[in-house]
This record gives C-alpha cells, structure tokens and sequence, in this order.
C-alpha cells in the first residue's frame, strides 16, 4: 500500500511563511567592484604549453639549476599525449634510433607506477615528474593572454588563473613558447602559416602555389573489447553513415584511434576551434555508431571506452628562426653543426580537406631513419629571448611534417631547456648560445643522455687513464663512447648476478662524478594504447635493466665500501657524487636485472668534474 504523502503547502501558507523572513537585502553578502588578485612571479625561464616539449623544456631547465616555471593551460600535462586526447608518443622509426633522454626517463616511470597504461595516471607521472622537481614551479588551467616588451624582449607574460581567480604575472629572463598554437606570437615575433609554394625552398612534395591550408585536428576515441553487444544509440545530432556515405578509411574497431577523423586544414584550426571540434564530434559519434551496428558484426564486442572532447591539433602556426628546416634538409639527413635534436619520422603530409578528401588521408613522403635538427631553428630572429619546441618550431610545411610529431617534440624541449641554462649562466641571449656556446649545448645534452645522432661521447680523462677490469672478461666496451647499439652491434657490456666492473688507481684520485647508462630496451616503443583488449596484460619494466646494483669505493688500504645501494632501479641514466676523499678504485656490482637473469650496460665512468647535471639521485 502506497506511503501518505506530505501535501506541498498551498499558496497563502508560502505567502504568510515570506511575511517572517527578514528583507532580501539583510542577509546579502557584501559585493565588491574589484575582486581579483594579482600573483608575481619572479624566474629565470618561462616556458608556455605544458605538451611534451614543455615539460621535457622545464626539466631540463629546473635540473641544470636554474628557476622555471611551467605555465599549461589545461588541467593536466601532456599535450596530445594527455588523457584529453589520447594521442601515443610517436618517434624516429628504428629501435637503433629511439629518442632518450628525460623523454625516456618518463616512459620508464609510466611503466613502473602505471602498468596497465591507463591514461588518468600517465598525466599524474607527468605531474609528479614536475612537482618533485626542484626549481620548477608548474602552474595548471593558467591561460596566457598577454605580454610585455622591453625593446624587442618579453618582459613578462599575463595570464589567467582559472582555479584560483588570480591574474599571473610571470617575469622572466628568457621564455619558450611550447603550446603548439604559438601565443607568444604576440611580441611580433615573425611567424608563418599554411603550406609554402613549391618554388621557394625547392620542396618538390610542396603544393605548386602557397597557400593558407594546414593539416586538420582530430578527436580521437578508444574501444574496449567485451563479451556482450548492446546497440550503440548515437544522439541526434551525430553524423548518420551507410555502406555508402562512409568514410573510405579504416574501420576496423582493433589497434585503431581513429586518428584519420580529421577535419580543419581548410579553415582557422584557432579561430574556428569550437566549430572544428562540434563537427569533430558529429563525426565521430557517427562513425561509431555505423562500426558498433553494422550488420557484418565488426564492433559487435566492442564498446565506446571514451571519447575526446578536446580535439588535437596538428598545425597552424610556425615561427621564423635564424634557419628555416626544409624537405631538402630532412632529405639531406639534416647534419648540421648546431644539431641538437632529430627526427626519425616520415613527412606525413595529410591532406587539408582531411576526412571529406576521397583519397589517403595522408602520404608518408620518405625521409631518413635519422636527421638532425639544427638548434638555430629553435629560437626566433626577432624577438631576442624566444625559444620554441614542438610542432611551432621555425620549418616549412614539409619540415614540419616530419617534425611535428611528439617524441622529437620532446628532445627539441630538453634542447631549449638545457640552452636557457646556459644562457642564464652566461648572460647570453638563445642566438648568443649558438654563436658562443653551441659546443657546450651538444656536449651537456649527450652527457644527459639525449641521443644526437653521429656523436661519440668523449670518455673523462680519469676513465681513459684508469684501470677498468671486470669478474666477466674484457669491459672496455663501457668505453667506446656509444650508449646504444647501432646497426646490430652490440655497444653494452653484460653482466650477471653479482659480476662488476671496476676502475682502479695507482695513485689516490678524487672522484666527483660517477655516471651510468643502462639499457632500457630501445626496441620496445613504450606506447600508451589506442584500445583495450579483453586480454590485455599488464606492462612489465625492460628485462635486462639492471634492477639492483651497488657502486662501491675503495680508499688505500681500505677494503670496498657501498656507497649507493640501487634498488628496484627504473632508470636509464644515473648520476651520483661520491664522497670527497681520495680512491684508488670504483666498481659497479651489478645484482640482478628484471628478468632476475643479465643486466646490460652501456656506460660506467667516473670524473673528476662535477656535473652539470644533478641527475636522480
């Protein structure tokens, strides 16, 4: 029997309950004209766009001791890699030729602390990689919308605070513009937009005539494979496709993210944003439902995992540096004297008209499993403070094309990141590095393990001179300068459970530097993923990186003493100081890899210098 319900009071019972409360304005709170707050910050290096070049630009900054912030305009870090759009971090083709460095530092970890791969927590190891970081102060949902100049220098930059109501005002020496959009374009700094003609770099895949047309954005969806179907009803206001009206594109439900839904390369991919994105999601709601009901049974045991509300972005703007990168030159394989980060990538040129174009929705123009990217295309001819890294950087269409995509984003991030330490150091502006301390620039970034192809990292003097003996045969290997394997030969010494490798001195020597390079797979691409089988599994760290170690020091006369007890290592590259006090010997005693079978090393040095590089320990 149905419960009694309480009457709702009827009108002159509301009427004689008002007559009690006191008038409106008694209980109003107090409103003021002006409520916002302003916040200054005072740094060395600012850099704007927390993608992956921002972040890897703001590591590499904060690391080589000077103080940066990290201004992103979104709630997490990541860029296209983020859980927002759910793009994988694609790289040089090749496992000889993977990207290294802090890029690689980050996949490790998203490895170790996220082994199923979900994407919520890959954006908090970006996170947590920039809040344990000292000198990096990382500012989320901050928007920049204006600057100040000093001549032909930012002074500052202005910007938004969504979660806290605060205007930011950010003063730096130097600044990057790593948000892919280019918003410090504001200065006046030169930019260009759309595809050059053909005649005026001799880019022979460039269009005939110039134009304004880029590639398009796309929103990505990911799929999870189940063991029931239930009809996907799309809403109203998606895209309804048949046999016919479909996309001529892979639509295949497994190993696909529908990167090919894509559209904006003939419009303003900034301006017309919001228009892009609600066709984005026509579109991609419609090109569901068509695969999810299809009667042939392609999507029927799989389900809509997610869908992106952000669309990411591909091209617009690119600025102008002191060199512009061109087809002619990735062909070339780009072997400059200012190289500080490459590519590996094809020029994947997608079309403007992107999924309304009938043909492919890319070519893959050919390009070398490696070529150079010259540090001067990395920091503005006008504006005198300017770094940029990622898909802004100063290129052509064609350049861009094979540039754009994230894993050289993040090498050219760590390059600009390590330069503005420099310059910092020296008072010099970016073009004041490449004409005074280029040299310097290449050699710190391979001392902190990004790879710059056809380089030999030169050996300490303390290890040249040094005795290096192992318990396993000849180790000399650890000296050869090379810290991967390349073209199928073997660079890495390999060690066993509770063999080592040792320096020996006959004369007391001072260590200040101990540094190691271990091998952490290169063949595996380390991938987020773009679905999600039934038996998918969890991700294991690289077998043969070396898990547990110890570095020992010998004094004269002395037995061998631990100084570092490495445990559940995750880590490529490790850099500790010893004690100051004389040594006649150093040794790594390697105790077990992940695979609990051999570890594999390419380098074990000491030096009597100090890094420039605090490393992670």
């Amino acid at each position: 029997m149905p419960t009694k319900q309480t009457p709702w009071p009827c009108l002159h019972e509301l009427e004689q309950t008002f007559e009690n409360i006191e008038p409106f304005g008694s209980f109003m709170p107090t409103l003021t004209t002006n409520t916002t707050k302003e916040d200054t910050i005072e740094a060395d290096f600012c850099v704007v766009g927390g993608g992956m070049a921002g972040v890897c630009a703001a590591l590499a900054a904060a690391r080589n001791g000077i103080q940066t912030v990290l201004v992103q305009d979104r709630p997490v870090l990541g860029g296209n890699a983020s859980s927002e759009i759910r793009m994988w971090i694609c790289g040089a083709h090749g496992a000889e030729n993977k990207e290294t460095g802090i890029l690689e530092e980050l996949l490790l970890k998203n490895l170790y602390y996220n082994p199923m791969l979900l994407y919520p927590a890959w954006d908090h190891v970006l996170h947590g990689a920039c809040m344990e970081q000292q000198n990096l102060t990382t500012l989320l949902n901050c928007s920049v919308h204006d600057l100040s100049m000093e001549g032909n220098a930012i002074s500052a930059v202005h910007a938004w605070h969504l979660t806290r109501h605060s205007r930011m005002n950010i003063h730096a020496k130097l600044f990057a513009d790593c948000s892919g959009d280019s918003i410090l374009r504001m200065s006046g700094a030169e930019y260009r937009w759309g595809r050059e003609g053909r005649d005026e770099f001799e880019e022979s895949h460039a269009p005939a005539q110039p134009d304004r047309k880029t590639m398009g954005n796309s929103i990505l969806i990911q799929l999870r494979e189940t063991d029931r179907h239930v009809p996907f009803i799309p809403p109203p206001w998606a895209h309804h496709y048949t046999d016919e009206s479909a996309p001529n594109r892979d639509l295949n439900p497994k190993a696909n993210n529908f990167w090919w839904m894509e559209i904006g390369g003939v419009q303003d991919t900034i301006d017309d944003a919001d228009t892009i994105r609600d066709e984005l999601l026509r579109i991609a709601y419609g090109v569901w439902a068509y695969i999810k009901n299809h009667p042939d049974g392609r999507g029927r045991n799989w389900e809509l995992d997610w869908i992106g509300s952000l669309p990411g972005k591909r091209e617009n703007v690119r600025y102008v540096g002191d060199h512009i990168l061109t087809q002619n030159d990735i062909e070339a394989e780009g072997r400059f004297d200012d190289l500080v980060a490459y590519g590996g990538w094809s020029m994947d040129d997608h079309h403007p008209d992107a999924i309304r174009h009938p043909g492919a929705p890319t070519i893959f123009h050919p390009a070398p499993p490696v070529f150079g990217i010259p540090y001067r295309s990395l920091y503005s001819r006008t504006i005198t403070n300017l770094f940029f890294a990622g898909r802004n950087i100063s290129a052509t269409h064609m350049g861009m094309s094979a540039t754009r995509v994230m894993a050289p984003c993040a090498v050219m991030g760590q390059a600009i990141g390590t330069a503005a330490a420099i310059a910092v150091d020296n008072q010099l502006t970016p073009r004041g590095v490449y004409e005074h301390k280029i040299r310097d620039l290449r050699k710190l970034l391979v001392e902190q393990d990004s790879y710059l192809p056809w380089q030999t990292r030169t050996i300490p003097p303390l290890s040249r001179h040094a005795e290096l003996t192992a318990s396993n045969g000849d180790p000399t290997v650890l000296l050869d300068g090379i810290e991967r394997n390349i073209s199928d030969q073997d660079h890495g010494w390999w060690a066993k459970k509770g063999e080592w490798a040792a320096y020996l001195w006959n004369t007391p020597t001072v260590v200040e530097n101990i540094r190691l390079v271990l091998d952490s797979d290169l063949s595996r691409n380390k991938r987020m993923l773009c679905c999600y089988p039934k038996d998918r599994q969890p991700e294991s760290m690289p077998n043969m990186l070396a898990r547990d170690f110890d570095i020992d020091i010998r004094t004269t006369g002395g037995d061998w003493k631990t100084i570092f007890k490495g445990r559940d290592n995750i880590q490529r590259l490790v850099t500790l100081a010893p004690p100051p006090e004389p040594l006649v010997g150093c040794r790594l005693h390697v105790h077990r890899s992940w695979d609990d079978d051999r570890s594999h090393v390419f380098a074990f040095d000491v030096d009597s210098k100090k890094t420039d590089f605090p490393g992670f320990l």
